[in-house]
């Protein structure tokens, strides 16, 4: 299968413009429009639907889409094992984050990755909320949680101890729990899917926290709210160590039922689809992101 050919599909079902993708390859748009025509009919099957005005992706061409990468990584893998691989790394690197991670970690760094890597387009997706790394088509995601698809393959760029949180003037008015039971009569800041939660404490006594029996709830779906609801007193909430250490370094948010911790201590994970070859592109990235922020990370109990 011509791996030209299969580039410029990737491209095209990138920029949903197979002129624009054609030109990028060094091709004039009569040939592109050629290049795809063949590869579909070689495959038998209509990878992207046109009209006068835009193309879109098709189901086949959805996919597809997986394998056509592979192709293309295991080419590039099998040229940098004979010395002829490229020296620079190009593309699309699709990226799907946590949107308050990104904004507080990940964006400060990305100047310097750009300088690194100039002809890399880095496309970014940032949010809080869950998203499927297959279905959206993304090369590489961070997640703060467990891994559980068995299609998906991990990196660990850090810890991610969780910590339940309040602040001094909530604690004034409404006291702090001594007791995971006496939670369900707190105000509590949570997600709307968030799962019960198992907590220890420091003698081995096991307990449950479930934000749904709570008397009263906020619901938020962005983790940079909920702590700014928590600074102002709104109620607790669970958050991570690397979003509120330097509140609880400096008195702004206290730990409360500090001789408990959470049994559940998902990690920050860098996932990507299961594959024998990683891409240059996601490779850099992820040694990027590593080398940055997993070695020493900022929240990193001293």
């Amino acid at each position: 299968m011509d791996i030209r050919s299969l580039r410029l599909f990737v491209l095209a079902s990138e920029t949903l413009n197979i002129s624009a993708a054609g030109r990028t390859l060094g091709m004039a748009p009569a040939v592109a429009s050629t290049r795809i025509a063949k590869l579909e009919h070689l495959l038998g099957a209509e990878l992207l639907h046109r009209s006068t005005r835009k193309i879109s992706l098709s189901s086949e061409g959805q996919d597809f889409l997986p394998y056509a990468r592979e192709m293309i990584a295991q080419e590039e893998a099998a040229l940098a094992a004979l010395g002829q691989g490229q020296t620079k790394i190009s593309g699309t690197l699709r990226f799907a984050a946590p949107s308050t991670f990104a904004q507080i970690y990940i964006a400060p760094l990305l100047p310097k990755f750009m300088d690194a890597y100039p002809d890399l387009t880095l496309d970014m997706h940032l949010s809080d909320a869950q998203f499927d790394l297959i279905e959206g088509s993304y090369d590489l995601a961070l997640r703060n949680a467990v891994l559980e698809n068995s299609s998906l393959t991990a990196r660990k760029l850090a810890d991610d101890t969780r910590v339940l949180c309040a602040s001094p003037a909530y604690v004034a008015q409404y006291g702090a729990p001594s007791d995971p039971d006496d939670l369900k009569s707190h105000r509590v800041i949570a997600f709307r899917d968030l799962e019960p939660r198992h907590l220890i404490s420091q003698d081995g006594a096991q307990a449950a926290f479930d934000p749904k029996q709570a008397a009263h709830r906020l619901i938020l779906n962005d983790g940079m709210t909920q702590k700014r609801a928590t600074l102002d007193g709104a109620g607790l909430s669970v958050n991570s160590r690397w979003l509120v250490h330097q509140e609880l370094e400096n008195g702004t948010l206290l730990h409360v039922l500090s001789d408990y911790t959470f049994t559940e201590q998902p990690g920050l994970w860098l996932i990507y689809p299961k594959s024998n070859v990683v891409s240059a592109k996601v490779r850099v990235f992820m040694d990027f992101l590593i080398e940055h922020i997993g070695r020493s990370p900022a929240w990193a109990e001293r």
